[in-house]
């Protein structure tokens, strides 16, 4: 279930700060390695992009959007359940603001806290340490075998 989050709810809560200058990119990150752990896709709202920086960027299975200045990510989140209509189901959404889960709630996808996903991600960071990524690279040996059965069209010379 891909999850929809409100990026200002969850920055305190990952241990980042709302006022540095990187603080939004820095959550992207997170939640990349959170997606490619879990297997998962996530939009993440932020308001108060500065005049010509509103934006969606994507980063992986993480999409970014950067609301402009004038218009809040809560009011974005609630435009972007409505659009999606009864599709909404298959969505969870992130957020510590009562009127966007409220919003999530009207529209039947799933709402968690801020706080409670935050406890996800740190799930995930502890998974993807005890399992980390297989190493996949091919021995020299391993390249040759490769190699002479490509070359020889499939035909064992051995």
């Amino acid at each position: 279930m891909p999850y929809i989050i409100d990026g200002h709810n969850l920055i305190p809560r990952v241990g980042l700060r709302l006022n540095a200058v990187d603080d939004e990119m820095a959550l992207v990150e997170i939640l990349r390695e959170f997606c490619r752990v879990k297997k998962k896709r996530v939009e993440v709202y932020f308001d108060g992009a500065p005049p010509g920086e509103n934006r969606t960027r994507k980063f992986g299975y993480v999409t970014a959007h950067f609301v402009r200045q004038g218009r809040t990510a809560d009011d974005a989140i609630r435009a972007r359940l409505l659009k999606m209509g009864k599709s909404a189901k298959n969505w969870t959404v992130v957020s510590s603001d009562r009127e966007v889960l409220n919003s999530a709630r009207s529209a039947n996808a799933k709402r968690i806290s801020a706080d409670e996903f935050a406890q996800e991600l740190e799930e995930a960071k502890f998974a993807a340490f005890e399992n980390p990524t297989e190493d996949t690279t091919l021995s020299s040996k391993e390249v040759d075998q490769w190699l002479e059965i490509f070359s020889s069209n499939g035909k064992k010379t051995k």
